[in-house]
């Protein structure tokens, strides 16, 4: 099975909660830089990195990569 990550599911949650790009990535604890990058589709996140982010917004990792609806 082929595996994508969906990276507008992180802006979506982001702007849920009128997070900037900058405020997420402080908490999360990687750089604005990166977080920019997987919104845009441009690099993807390590899972320990699809951990942190599902972890801070409540989610599980397949809602979080779009293989379960939220």
């Amino acid at each position: 099975m082929e595996f994508t990550f969906k990276n507008n599911q992180i802006a979506e949650f982001r702007k849920e909660r009128h997070l900037s790009q900058r405020q997420l990535a402080k908490e999360i604890d990687t750089s604005q830089a990166n977080l920019s990058r997987w919104e845009q589709g441009l690099n993807e996140p390590s899972i320990l990195e699809c951990w942190k982010i599902a972890d801070y917004f409540d989610v599980s990792i397949d809602v979080l990569c779009g293989r379960k609806e939220y």
